[in-house]
């Protein structure tokens, strides 16, 4: 159980109910329903069984917040994201990287302390870029990775390597995956993306005049173009090109640049 918070007023006092995960392991038989919380309790999230609990279970596993973000509101998005992150996290920290004790949760589930030298770890976040490219006639770079759907385009990322800015990681990620040169560099926003930890910096990108086409590496990226905005709306229309789902932020900066809502 993993405590991720409680709502608070504008001035700062309690102002609604305390919000708590429930990590399920994937072969847990789920019990019988609990007893219901003594009258006034403030802890909402219980988990109880009915008689969709494990269809849900098996049919929205973590990775679904991805499918599913779309139709929660800020709150609840924000709530699901952090459970997700703090779980994934668990999951892989059961032993201390300094010395391969045991670890055992604290903290009410923000840290994991080791039982052999009482080192206290806590979650990583790894930064990434994620960011629109575009030329002299302000055509956007979409690129196909090799282990995607077909048809399945976004906008390049990659992780901030160590002792690198964030826009030394945006110029080096264009050019290692599709051979061209960034110009100029403009954040813009960023997005949690827990899966397992990461949090994706968003930005905007302008290529350096006169270059060739784009040349994906082969290994990353399979395929990679320039296109303008009316060849992606006939693309989305037509279904050849399949575009990031509503909730991430590649979706949000290729509709930055497009200037609106897409239809696909």
């Amino acid at each position: 159980m993993l405590y991720l918070g409680r709502e608070h007023a504008d001035d700062g006092a309690p102002a609604g109910p305390s919000w708590i995960a429930v990590v399920v392991p994937p072969a847990l038989e789920v019990p019988d329903a609990p007893e219901p919380p003594a009258t006034g309790s403030d802890a909402e999230g219980t988990a109880v069984d009915h008689p969709d609990l494990r269809r849900l279970l098996e049919r929205y596993p973590l990775s679904a917040l991805r499918a599913m973000g779309a139709q929660m509101t800020a709150r609840d998005a924000g709530l699901a994201t952090t459970a997700t992150a703090l779980a994934a996290w668990h999951a892989r920290s059961a032993y201390c990287p300094a010395c391969g004790g045991r670890t055992e949760v604290t903290e009410a589930g923000w840290a994991r302390r080791c039982t052999d030298c009482a080192t206290v770890h806590f979650p990583r976040t790894d930064p990434a870029v994620i960011m629109t490219a575009t030329d002299e006639s302000d055509r956007l770079l979409l690129v196909r990775g090799a282990t995607w759907a077909p048809r399945r385009y976004s906008v390049v990322a990659g992780f901030v390597e160590a002792g690198e800015s964030v826009e030394a990681a945006v110029a080096r990620e264009v050019w290692e995956e599709t051979g061209l040169r960034v110009a100029e560099v403009e954040y813009v926003a960023s997005q949690p993306w827990p899966f397992p930890r990461s949090l994706m910096l968003g930005c905007r990108a302008r290529l350096a005049p006169g270059k060739d086409q784009p040349r994906p590496d082969g290994q990353e990226v399979v395929e990679a173009r320039l296109v303008s905005r009316d060849e992606l709306t006939a693309a989305a229309d037509d279904g050849s090109i399949l575009l990031p789902g509503p909730t991430s932020i590649a979706r949000l900066l290729i509709e930055d640049w497009y200037g609106g809502p897409i239809v696909s």
